[in-house]
């Protein structure tokens, strides 16, 4: 059983930056292909990054250029650095793990409970 557990949110103004956490557990012995995913008030999920196990990215087009995933291996911790944000990225985000690679799609078998994310113009 994976646990995910999600860090980092806040409230900040348009223009400013934060970095989310994820840390792991739970999931030795396994390759996990990991995702961000956000979802606002009356909206579906959406997918935000994804990285695979060979440190392959992807990113919805809302966000390229100005969030970037990554992943430490031996911290057991996803991150997303995010900036230049906008108000339209004020939501919900959560991790996301699963042995097999979904992508941007909200199909992972692992979820955190997720973090707020409030921006302010």
């Amino acid at each position: 059983q994976v646990q995910l557990v999600e860090s980092g949110g806040g409230s900040v103004q348009a223009g400013g930056s934060l970095r989310l956490s994820c840390a792991a557990s739970g999931a030795s012995g396994y390759t996990y292909y990991m995702g961000w995913f956000r979802q606002a008030p009356g909206k579906e999920r959406e997918g935000v990054a994804a990285i695979d196990s060979d440190g392959s990215t992807i990113y919805a087009d809302s966000v390229k250029g100005r969030f970037t995933i990554s992943k430490d291996n031996a911290k057991n911790t996803l991150y997303l650095q995010m900036n230049s944000l906008k108000p339209e990225d004020t939501a919900m985000y959560y991790c996301a793990a699963d042995r097999v690679s979904w992508y941007l799609i909200p199909n992972y078998e692992y979820w955190g409970q997720g973090t707020q994310v409030t921006v302010s113009s």
